[in-house]
């Protein structure tokens, strides 16, 4: 996690980084290898690369992952523990810094601070250890791993974390959320948790796991929801889980706080609710105070994701799409190239963009658009970023060629003329 020049924790937890590689070529080889450290050749990724180039129409038809062409070393999915993982029980804290607390507590955090602690121990690579503890208190396995991230100021283990979260589904994942697994039979086969890091690309196969696992504390890009047992993890919210990641207040402001010429702190607590939900990428710096482009956009994407169209998808948060960034419901902004749209067509960006006096980008595409169907004839020249008679004139004709009459060929795009003129 990094902070950019308003402070704002940017997690960039979406992109296996370092040495670790989340194609799933690679995962699958470093899974099903013999045990111990193996390297990927150049030869391997240049075939790698070679077959991707030739073959990639048949391998994304059938929803495929290629291997990356970059040389790079392995690591070990379950290292030598591939059928369990052991752990302690529940236990206070242990060592110079753990004095015992007098009762488990939900303590409140965020998750950017969740990450951050477990950055810590990746950093650090604290070896696992069923028996010992590191120098924070904490026991060095998996759910003593987490117990620290949520700072519960206790020793927990996999058959009590659950109660310190509330279940949540797959779609609602996020970082600083968990994947658990216990296996109440044989606590020791099996059992184990992650911490979810966030997913690797839009097709959420993969996330990056941060886990504590023989032979250390380590992120990876990781199968969902693990390599083994798959089928048994289930993912958890931490109980004690805080909106002031985001600066959040708990009620909607109103309308009147967003929106062009608009300057006030909750455009950028919104901002930054919007880059914690994978909006970071509409922002060239900031959120800042300042209503922008990039707001809307990037509002307009995170409620597309939730399946709005029309006025619900316009770009500006009602007290239903403030509610859902708050709280963490819903879907997460689709990564960048996901399917949906036609590759480099904005959404509809709303009828406020097409009016006598409006300049903006989404004028010069709906032009060009125009042109391109055949209704070229009514510019002079352009098209161009200013809104005018030419541009209400071609898209009156394309409607009217949609058999509409009256207000429905008014020349102005609507949601349906923009999916139909983009079709």
């Amino acid at each position: 996690m990094r902070s950019d020049t308003a402070g704002l924790p940017a997690f960039d937890e979406f992109e296996p980084v370092g040495g670790t590689c989340g194609c799933a070529g690679c995962l699958r080889l470093g899974h099903t290898e013999p045990k111990g450290p193996s390297r990927i050749s150049a030869a391997h990724c240049a075939r790698s690369a070679l077959i991707t180039v030739t073959a990639a129409g048949t391998l994304l038809a059938a929803g495929s992952t290629v291997t990356c062409a970059v040389a790079h070393p392995l690591v070990r999915p379950v290292a030598d523990d591939p059928d369990g993982h052991p752990q302690g029980v529940a236990a206070p804290l242990h060592g110079a810094p753990g004095a015992p607390a007098a009762a488990p507590a939900v303590r409140p955090t965020t998750r950017a601070e969740i990450i951050k602690r477990a950055k810590t121990w990746v950093a650090a690579e604290v070896p696992y250890s069923l028996g010992k503890y590191w120098r924070d208190g904490y026991r060095q396995d998996c759910s003593g791993f987490v117990s620290m991230a949520w700072n519960l100021g206790t020793n927990q283990w996999t058959g009590t974390l659950d109660r310190f979260a509330v279940r949540i589904s797959r779609d609602q994942l996020q970082p600083g959320d968990i994947l658990l697994f216990h296996n109440p039979a044989d606590p020791e086969r099996g059992s184990h948790v992650t911490i979810f890091g966030g997913w690797t690309d839009y097709t959420r196969a993969y996330y990056l796991a941060y886990e504590q696992a023989r032979p250390h504390t380590r992120k990876q890009a990781t199968p969902y929801a693990y390599w083994n047992h798959a089928q048994r993890y289930t993912a958890y919210r931490y109980k004690g889980l805080t909106a002031a990641a985001s600066g959040a207040p708990a009620r909607y402001p109103g309308r009147a706080a967003f929106g062009p010429g608009v300057r006030s702190p909750y455009v950028t607590r919104l901002g930054k609710m919007l880059v914690e939900r994978g909006g970071k990428r509409f922002y060239r710096q900031g959120p800042g105070p300042q209503w922008g482009e990039a707001d809307r956009r990037a509002t307009q994407a995170f409620q597309l994701a939730q399946g709005w169209r029309g006025t619900a998808a316009d770009g500006l948060p009602g007290p239903l799409t403030w509610e859902y960034l708050a709280s963490g419901k819903g879907r997460n902004i689709a990564a960048s190239g996901a399917p949906g749209a036609p590759r480099g067509v904005p959404a509809y960006p709303g009828r406020g963009m097409f009016r006598p006096g409006q300049s903006n980008e989404f004028i010069t595409v709906l032009g060009r658009q125009l042109v391109k169907k055949g209704y070229g004839r009514f510019y002079a020249q352009g098209p161009g970023p200013r809104w005018g008679e030419a541009d209400r004139r071609a898209v009156e004709a394309f409607q009217r060629t949609q058999g509409w009459r009256g207000g429905a060929a008014d020349g102005l795009p609507g949601p349906e003329t923009w999916r139909r003129l983009f079709a």
